[in-house]
């Protein structure tokens, strides 16, 4: 732990570390041409392996300790992993839902990059064939806005929940924050990328694609916070953040790596990805 800094201190200084390698990945704008799509979606694929390791590892297993150790469970210490798991998920998705209902369906590039459902999206430029770069910008800004968010609570509840157990520990909780810097890194130049292709200058997709990091401060802050007051709730708190990001995993990012034929490139960067996530919170936990 550090000393002197609270357990929302750490994951505020945790969320600003990842959203500056969101800055930097964004920054490669400035290196790469706008018409790599390989990049982009071997990007994804990379930043889907960090999340699904770190969904178990750093979230998931504690949580079930937690559970067990609490001893309020017996047999059934998975319920409520199984219940936070599948509200995270419902959350994401209820999110989906909700954010074109309440008016939030500007296009791409509007403040703190919110947009549509990617299904409403691929509905939307279907027929409009010559717009496909406009297609590919809504859609990478909607996936950043909605994993970064999913990523600072992780951050946040992990940060949170230090020293509740023997699992939760201020390593691990370290560890989750580099390994989601570290894929925020591709994810930053999978935002700004197709902003670039689709005319705007180098440094305002820069811009737009460290603006989407922007959420994970104050996502994590929200978690820590409410670990520090609710601690009874650790194993479903934990299980939430890893729900969350599993399902932005399996809804958005996954298909999104897979529809330009890069399907294969993706696939082993979510290997490589897994298996760094792994390798850091084994290896240095």
């Amino acid at each position: 732990m550090l000393l002197g800094y609270s357990p929302v201190s750490q994951a505020l200084l945790g969320t600003f570390f990842t959203w500056g390698l969101t800055a930097a990945g964004s920054a490669l704008v400035f290196v790469f041409s706008s018409g790599q799509r390989r990049i982009l979606d071997g990007s994804l694929g990379f930043a889907a392996g960090v999340m699904l390791a770190a969904s178990y590892w750093s979230l998931l297993a504690p949580a079930i300790e937690l559970a067990e150790d609490s001893g309020k469970f017996g047999a059934f210490a998975f319920f409520p992993v199984a219940v936070g798991f599948t509200l995270g998920a419902a959350f994401v998705y209820s999110a989906d839902l909700l954010l074109p209902w309440l008016g939030i369906n500007e296009p791409p590039y509007t403040a703190l990059a919110l947009s549509y459902d990617s299904r409403v999206v691929k509905e939307k430029y279907e027929h409009q064939p010559m717009r496909h770069q406009e297609y590919e910008n809504e859609l990478s800004i909607r996936i950043g806005r909605t994993a970064l968010l999913s990523e600072g609570l992780a951050v946040g509840v992990g940060f949170g929940a230090v020293e509740k157990s023997a699992s939760t520990t201020f390593e691990s909780a370290r560890n989750l924050a580099i390994g989601i810097g570290i894929q925020n890194f591709p994810e930053g130049l999978a935002v700004s990328l197709p902003l670039r292709g689709a005319g705007f200058s180098t440094w305002r997709a820069f811009w737009y694609g460290q603006l989407s990091g922007m959420v994970e401060p104050f996502a994590g802050i929200f978690g820590a916070f409410a670990m520090v007051l609710a601690e009874p709730l650790l194993p479903y708190a934990l299980s939430f953040a890893a729900g969350a990001m599993v399902y932005v995993v399996m809804d958005d990012i996954i298909p999104e790596a897979q529809i330009s034929g890069n399907g294969k490139l993706a696939s082993w960067t979510s290997i490589l990805g897994f298996v760094v996530m792994m390798s850091l919170d084994v290896g240095l936990g």
